[in-house]
Order: C-alpha cells, then sequence, then structure tokens
C-alpha cells in the first residue's frame, strides 16, 4: 500500500490541547488528547495510525491521551469472520423484518428511548438488502428485500425439528395434567372425578385448563407446519421432494450456530408493507480513494452508506474502507425510526459487509467499532459484538477484551499487555528521518532543523513522532510553516 506513485499524508499537529468538556462524564475540562489536521491522508496511514490508538473526526485526527484523560478510550476491533449475533442482535434483525413485511413497529414505548445501539435485546432474527452503488441505482431497480422463506425467520432456529417430535409424543401437559402426573397410583376413574374446590384452593374446573404461552407458540407452529405440509402433499411430485430435503437438511444445521448471513439473506414478501434500500457512495474525508487490483470492489477510502426506506432517506453511516479493515466512523438516522435500533442494525450491517469485502481482499478482515469506554456504562455495548479486542495504550497489541475486563473492572487505564518487558515496538527511533514539509520543499527533519530559525521546535517534533510511530513519521508529511 506504500508505493512510491502514491501521494503522500500531509498532516499538521497541534500537540496536547488543554482539556475540555467531556461527552462522557460531562467534566468541564478532564478530557485530554493529542490532535492533528489532516489536510490529505492515504488508507494505509490512516490503518497505521488507528493501530496506535488515533481516530479521525472529519478531517481532525485526534488520540486521547490515556492516562490523563478522564474517561480513557480504548480502540475496539470486532472479527467478523468469526462473530456470531447473540439474541439481542436477533431481535433487532428479526423487528427489522418484521417491520418491513406486516408494518409491525413495537407498542412498547420503552424501545423509542433506548440507545442507538442498545444492549438490552433478547431474541431472534433479521434481513437484509443488496449493496449497490448510487451511479447504478434507477427507481425501476429499487426492489423489496430478497430473502427466502419468511415463514422460516418466524420461528425459532430449530422449530421445525422439534415440532417434527412432539407430532410423535404427547401434547403438552397442562397446569391439571401437572398435578395428576405427580402420582403414578392415581387410578383413571380417580383423575375424572372433581369436586367443586373451596374459595381460594385449587384451580377452578369451570374454566378450561390453564396453559403456558411456551405450548401455545408451539401449537401455533406445529398447525403452520402441519398446514405446509399438506399442501406440499396436495402439489405436484416436483413440489414435494425440495420439502422433504428441506426438513432433512434442517436438522444438520440445526445444532450450529446462524450466522449474520443466515438472518440478513431472506425474502420479503411482495405485498410487504415497507421497501428498505441500501446505496454507498464516497464522501469528502482527508481520506484518498484508492482502487488497486488486489483491493474490494468499491476500492479504499470513506463512503456514506444510505438507508432508504418507501424513498425516504432515514439513516446514513459513514465508513472507512481501509487495508486491513472496515472503520465505522459515524450514524445519523431519522429520529422516527428510534424503534427499529438502526444504531445496531447497522452495526451487524457493516459486519455482514465486511465479510463481503474479504471474499475479495483477505487482508480486509477486520471491524473497528471506534472507542470502548469502560468507565461510561452507556458506552460498553461494543463490547457486546464478540469476538473482539481491545488495543493495548502502550505496546499497541491486540488483547481479547475478555482478558481486559476483569483488569478494567479496577481501574480505569489499564496496560492489557501482561508482558511487562514488551515495549512499543514502532517507536521513534531516529528523529532525523521524521520527513517534513516546509516551503513546498519535502526535507528529512535533519535538514529542516537546520534551515529552522527561531527557537527550536525538538520537542513538538519529537512527541509528534512518538505518538505516530516510526514508519508513519517517515511516510507523512509534517507541515512546517
Amino acid at each position: 500500500m506504500a508505493g512510491a506513485d502514491r501521494s503522500s499524508s500531509i498532516v499538521e499537529y497541534f500537540g496536547g490541547e488543554a482539556g475540555y468538556r467531556c461527552g462522557y462524564c460531562k467534566n468541564v475540562t478532564g478530557n485530554l488528547s493529542h490532535g492533528m489536521w489532516a489536510h490529505s491522508m492515504t488508507v494505509q496511514d490512516y490503518q497505521d495510525l488507528i493501530d496506535r490508538g488515533w481516530r479521525r473526526s472529519g478531517k481532525y485526527v485526534y488520540k486521547p491521551i490515556m492516562n490523563q484523560t478522564c474517561c480513557p478510550q480504548y480502540t475496539i476491533r470486532c472479527r467478523p469472520l468469526h462473530f456470531q449475533p447473540s439474541k439481542s442482535h436477533k431481535k433487532v434483525l428479526k423487528k427489522m423484518l418484521k417491520f418491513l413485511a406486516k408494518g409491525d413497529s413495537p407498542k412498547v414505548a420503552g424501545d423509542v428511548t433506548e440507545e442507538p445501539m442498545d444492549s438490552h435485546r433478547e431474541d431472534a432474527v433479521a434481513c437484509s438488502f443488496v449493496l449497490k452503488n448510487e451511479s447504478d441505482i434507477s427507481q425501476s431497480e429499487l426492489k423489496p428485500l430478497s430473502v427466502e422463506e419468511t415463514e422460516r425467520v418466524e420461528t425459532e432456529d430449530n422449530a421445525e425439528e422439534e415440532l417434527k417430535k412432539e407430532v410423535e409424543s404427547e401434547p403438552p401437559q397442562t397446569c391439571a395434567d401437572k398435578d395428576s402426573a405427580g402420582s403414578s397410583e392415581r387410578s383413571d376413574s380417580a383423575k375424572l372425578v372433581h369436586t367443586t374446590p373451596k374459595p381460594g384452593k385449587g384451580a377452578d374446573l369451570s374454566k378450561p385448563p390453564c396453559r403456558k404461552a411456551k405450548a401455545i407458540r408451539k401449537e401455533r407452529k406445529l398447525h403452520k407446519l402441519l398446514q405446509n405440509q399438506t399442501h406440499t402433499l396436495e402439489g405436484s411430485p416436483s413440489q414435494v421432494e425440495p420439502q422433504v430435503l428441506h426438513s432433512q437438511n434442517s436438522k444438520s444445521k440445526a445444532n450450529q450456530p446462524k450466522s449474520i448471513e443466515d438472518f440478513i439473506f431472506v425474502s420479503l414478501p411482495d405485498d410487504a408493507a415497507h421497501q428498505l434500500e441500501f446505496t454507498r457512495f464516497l464522501c469528502d474525508s482527508p481520506l484518498e480513494a484508492e482502487n488497486p487490483p488486489s483491493g474490494p470492489d468499491c476500492g479504499y477510502g470513506s463512503f456514506h452508506q444510505q438507508y432508504w426506506l418507501d424513498g425516504k432517506i432515514i439513516a446514513v453511516g459513514v465508513i472507512d474502507v481501509l487495508p486491513y479493515c472496515v472503520s465505522s466512523v459515524y450514524l445519523y438516522y431519522d429520529p422516527d425510526y428510534t424503534f427499529l435500533s438502526l444504531g445496531v442494525y447497522s452495526a451487524l450491517r457493516e459486519i455482514a459487509f465486511t465479510r463481503q469485502l474479504h471474499e475479495k481482499a483477505s487482508e480486509l478482515c477486520y471491524y473497528y467499532m471506534g472507542f470502548y469506554i469502560h468507565s461510561c456504562p452507556k458506552m460498553r455495548y461494543k463490547g457486546q459484538y464478540r469476538p473482539s479486542d481491545l488495543l493495548c495504550p502502550e505496546t499497541y497489541v491486540w488483547v481479547p477484551i475478555e482478558q481486559c475486563l476483569p483488569t478494567l473492572e479496577h481501574s480505569k487505564y489499564c496496560r492489557f499487555n501482561q508482558d511487562l518487558k514488551a515495549v512499543d515496538e514502532g517507536c521513534i527511533k531516529e528523529l532525523g528521518r521524521v520527513r517534513v514539509l516546509h516551503k513546498r520543499i519535502v526535507m528529512p527533519y535533519s535538514v529542516y532543523k537546520k534551515r529552522r530559525k527561531g527557537p527550536s521546535d525538538e520537542t513538538n517534533v519529537q512527541q509528534y513522532a512518538s505518538l505516530v510511530g516510526q514508519t508513519c513519521s517517515e511516510r507523512m508529511l509534517l507541515f512546517r510553516s
């Protein structure tokens, strides 16, 4: 990625800033960070910078002063190739699918006030839409999301297998059955003799026996399954065989955890209540777009991913596609659709997108979620996208989050690398090799230092080089007036 024919990154370093207001704990002067303005930046340079704890907001690139700031911000990355959605993630996906297919929206008021990427979801399943470039989109091409077997999405992962077993077994017990099952010595005639219970004691036999909600749901699913089988048998012989094969395959797959793709690639009915489209296009940022032959089809750079609902844009995700990762920058959305948990939904979509890019660019296999802030409980949700790693703030090596959490419970600032002898391998070793841009001339710092007039700026340059590392300091151009 560091070819000589590429233009170089040009940055202007500002040094460590005075404390300013923290958006997490609201400390007025507790937020401390180093910053620099990126006039332009290559994707490889930014990849190396975020692997050293930097992060961009527009063209401003900053690095928290971890051992001083009030809320330490640890770079976190997810490993999409091994990611499995949790129950809470599946619930968000299922909710989106129901909304698109039937127009159903949650009736619980609490859903409207949840965090954009909330952490209190419980249950299953999902939907997806096709990724297209904006230039390829026409109104005639906008189609409902396609995903197969909507009925399957409505059931639990192994519902069909369980229901088939239940056909051959006894029906679910009622409350009355449980009472009678406790004594095997009770005769059949005794079971049929009912006496009027005393007030406040026993079941009211004048009413139907109570049943568990789970049993009722299973009965409904069983009824649907039997209906489907009936329709299949009434069809032509060619329709019967695929149905049987699907049932046989469901058993082997039931014991395997489902991936995002198993939930995403489902088709909506023709009469779906809503249509959701997905477009992506390049956007303005300091990152220079690159399209190497070995890279993903979309190339590298910054993109806006738009979510369109019935022709109306409801969310925009800003992402950076880099040599080794997809980096999530920001998401903003229409507050009228907060109930869809678009923060969680977009994160899952971006994880799936990373997998898609990996098929063409094998080195691109991580999803960076920004900063993990353990000292702020509302910001711990990112730790639920697993497996994931946190970046050690001293040695810049990645450590599984499970190993980091116990230490974070005792101290908000931690060195995750347990090897006390380990050091920053990318630390600055030769300050004179730092590249400088002075009066439109590129030169090493050793030359610039001799030409400079006025007080020495070596301390400032030394700090910059130690933060960006030897490799980046020799590639990027540090602007000096």
